[in-house]
């Protein structure tokens, strides 16, 4: 596993972003684990958090895109702070932009904040977790909408690695519905594998019965293996 990955399961962590415990989903799975990227709350870890998604949209895309997109409302901070870092790590000058909830009627009009989209441009979208499409359906008209643009990916910060709608997970989903690639910074595989039984600051986060609790969630609500 790359450094970095490593690096960003303890950076959740610290920022409280990532749990263990009993929770319930918004979707009204019982989980084991809870991933809330609302508590990310400081300028410094937004720096860190873009840095992170900049190494993975490098490692998974390349920079082979214009623009950066993130839905409103968490995917504003992201694409600024991604591609801030972008330009900072890699000396590549990426425009961002977001949707607004509501078109603006006056001053700088329309439903875009940021750089515009422009025809022939491809777009990279940005969210912060494993979605199961509906922001994207919401996302794809408006993209649309500004021209003769393509989209070609998606980069979330956490896979949950649980099915979607059918019996894939919705990352699968959502790429073979929409046609382009996805991608995480990390997994939750990466993430069982990166803590179980090994201390993080004096504190086992995954121990056996919570791995064991992981186990019996992924046997639930997991993908199918064939």
């Amino acid at each position: 596993m790359e450094q970095y990955k490593k690096e960003f399961i303890e950076f959740m962590v610290d920022c409280n972003v990532l749990k263990f415990g009993d929770f319930v989903t918004k979707s009204g799975r019982k989980t084991p684990f809870f991933v809330n990227t609302g508590f990310y709350r400081t300028g410094g870890q937004l720096k860190r958090l873009g840095e992170y998604y900049a190494k993975a949209i490098h490692d998974k895309f390349g920079f082979d895109f214009d623009v950066l997109f993130g839905p409103a409302y968490k995917g504003i901070p992201l694409t600024v702070a991604t591609t801030m870092a972008i330009s900072d790590l890699y000396g590549t000058d990426i425009k961002y932009c977001s949707n607004r909830k509501e078109v603006k009627d006056h001053g700088d009009k329309g439903i875009l904040l940021g750089s515009p989209i422009a025809d022939g441009d491809k777009v990279l979208l940005i969210e912060d977790v494993t979605t199961a499409g509906t922001s994207i359906g919401e996302t794809l008209p408006i993209i649309k909408a500004q021209g003769d643009t393509s989209v070609c990916g998606l980069v979330v910060s956490v896979d949950r690695m649980e099915r979607g709608q059918g019996e894939k997970s919705a990352l699968t989903e959502i790429s073979e519905t929409y046609g382009f690639q996805t991608t995480a910074i990390v997994t939750m595989g990466e993430v069982v594998e990166h803590l179980y039984n090994k201390p993080y600051n004096g504190k086992v986060y995954i121990d056996d019965a919570m791995k064991a609790a992981i186990d019996a969630y992924y046997e639930q609500y997991g993908v199918a293996k064939n």
